[in-house]
């Protein structure tokens, strides 16, 4: 499976939110190299489990600067956050079921999830910014 390259079109013009795009995407990367590999089933959890923490921070940290902004799509964004990490919950378990790998269905949803979330999703979250004239000056 072929790797998710960051390019420009992902930034959402805010330098610690495109940052923490870019580990979630070097993240799921990881993911992706141990698919074609035997890789101890342990490693296959701890990179899933790291990926999904990391999420977690990510989604908090995000969700907070909309907050702090008046964002009026922020509870639909909260729900794309949920849904996805429980979606990933859920598909880790098939990791078990095939040792040492990791399902393609489980790297085809984070891959196109991010992908698909980043450039929708947070492409309305970067419109926003730019209406209020928010940049990586104005955030903390």
């Amino acid at each position: 499976m072929e790797e998710i390259e960051w390019s420009d079109e992902y930034s959402v013009g805010i330098e610690a939110i495109d940052n923490q795009h870019k580990i979630l995407l070097k993240m799921i990367n990881s993911i992706i190299r141990t698919h074609d590999t035997t890789a101890n089933p342990e490693t296959v959890t701890n990179l899933i489990s790291d990926m999904t923490k990391y999420a977690q921070e990510h989604f908090s940290a995000e969700e907070n600067i909309m907050k702090e902004n008046g964002y009026s799509k922020l509870d639909k964004h909260i729900e794309e956050h949920q849904a996805f990490i429980e979606k990933t919950v859920d598909l880790c378990s098939a990791t078990y079921l095939e040792i040492g790998k990791v399902p393609a269905v489980l790297l085809n949803f984070l891959k196109e999830w991010l992908k698909s979330h980043i450039l929708k999703t947070d492409m309305e979250l970067k419109n926003f910014f730019n209406e209020k004239t928010i940049n990586s000056n104005s955030i903390e």
